[in-house]
């Protein structure tokens, strides 16, 4: 047994399975693929992998099932190794090539049936008795216990919060996920908080509510990643890259080929280099243009296209960006009190509330380079009706 010394848990143990697999190609691929894509634009430190997360989430999956005296031994091994190879799918930058890839191939990181199925991770885990086909079913969440993977409060969440609080520096990453680990068990086979955890639950929704806020939603992070996505369209678009090779890529092999890339998408790659982003020429929440915007994220280059045409400029030059409704899962979590269950929303009035702030995370941005920012500006506030806001009321006024 050999052990590693992790900045966030300390020392991880490591068996001859963890070893075997950590040593195959598409597990060392991760160690290149940063978990926060262009994040250390904004925060120099955030040059953490996805290598580091899955040993992370390995490590806590394997304190949970040990708590959990109604699980099987190979059934362990199973999430052991599920745990380590969930994001073995990832592309380059993480998420930020991840609906690209999903446009233009129809793979999301978690379909991992090809890869596991195949080649030196098939190889080690037929050594060890290990089915792939019950290893993907686990990561999607689709097995009893794949909810330690993948459900509304699981071990993935309780690494990426913690590591990336971490990484970045921000204060909002104070998880007790040691107490939430003690007080999580099956009940009516669903994985549940004890009353006990309820705290320790709500500590992980506080982490979760600050970090959008601070560093998955910040504009830096949304506008860098936007000009890489649209940057990789163009290479996909003109045959310049292919996008089933962009799922086996890490970021040096992503950042080589937009640096050789010819035309738009070569402007985009000089500009993240030089970190000379666009900047925001419209930035503003639901309660500034209403739910009904939502229904613009199937056609986005249409709607770039009509903006250009009113500011007068060329449409490389408009980025729109209109996130997911805003969503925070762990709120349906099941709190296991006097033998029912309860979701953690009406278990916790705090969370309650927190429920309603999330929406006040969510931003729709329009960028463009400096130059046209008042034109495109002006050209997307009219384009999407946004309301004027209302005066506010200054003594300064009597």
């Amino acid at each position: 047994m050999k052990v590693v010394l992790d900045p966030v848990h300390g020392y991880i143990e490591l068996d001859d399975l963890v070893q075997d697999l950590l040593s195959i190609p598409q597990m060392q691929r991760l160690r290149r693929v940063r978990q926060l894509g262009f994040s250390n634009l904004v925060y120099p430190g955030a040059n953490h992998s996805r290598f580091e997360h899955s040993l992370g989430t390995m490590h806590l999956a394997s304190m949970l099932t040990r708590s959990l005296d109604s699980i099987e031994e190979d059934r362990k091994t199973e999430i052991k190794a599920a745990a380590l190879l969930h994001d073995v799918g990832h592309g380059p930058f993480s998420h930020v090539t991840e609906n690209v890839i999903d446009k233009y191939t129809r793979r999301r990181h978690d379909d991992v049936k090809e890869i596991l199925g195949k080649g030196e991770i098939k190889e080690v885990l037929s050594k060890y008795g290990i089915s792939p086909g019950n290893l993907v079913k686990h990561i999607k969440g689709e097995t009893s216990l794949g909810q330690i993977l993948s459900s509304e409060i699981d071990v993935d969440r309780m690494d990426y919060l913690v590591r990336d609080a971490h990484y970045t520096g921000v204060a909002f990453g104070v998880v007790d996920y040691n107490r939430l680990i003690n007080q999580m068990n099956f009940y009516e086979d669903r994985l549940v908080v004890d009353y006990g955890g309820l705290k320790a639950a709500e500590s992980l929704l506080v982490s979760r509510f600050w970090m959008n806020a601070s560093v998955y939603y910040h504009h830096v992070t949304r506008i860098s990643e936007a000009m890489c996505s649209r940057s990789v369209e163009y290479m996909i678009e003109n045959n310049e890259l292919d996008p089933f090779k962009l799922r086996q890529m890490d970021d040096i092999d992503l950042v080589a080929s937009m640096r050789r890339a010819t035309g738009y998408a070569g402007e985009l790659s000089r500009l993240l280099d030089a970190r000379k982003l666009y900047k925001r020429a419209l930035y503003v929440g639901l309660v500034d243009v209403g739910k009904a915007v939502l229904r613009h994220r199937d056609r986005i280059r249409r709607v770039e296209k009509e903006i250009a045409e009113l500011a007068g400029i060329d449409p490389e030059y408009v980025l729109v960006d209109i996130p997911k409704m805003p969503e925070m899962v762990e709120m349906q979590a099941m709190i296991k009190t006097d033998h029912k269950m309860i979701p953690l929303n009406e278990a916790s009035h705090f969370v309650s509330i927190l429920q309603e702030a999330h929406m006040d995370n969510w931003r729709m941005g329009v960028y463009s380079p400096k130059e046209h920012c008042e034109a495109v500006g002006k050209a997307a506030r009219d384009y999407f009706e946004v309301k004027k806001p209302i005066k506010q009321f200054k003594l300064s006024d009597l």
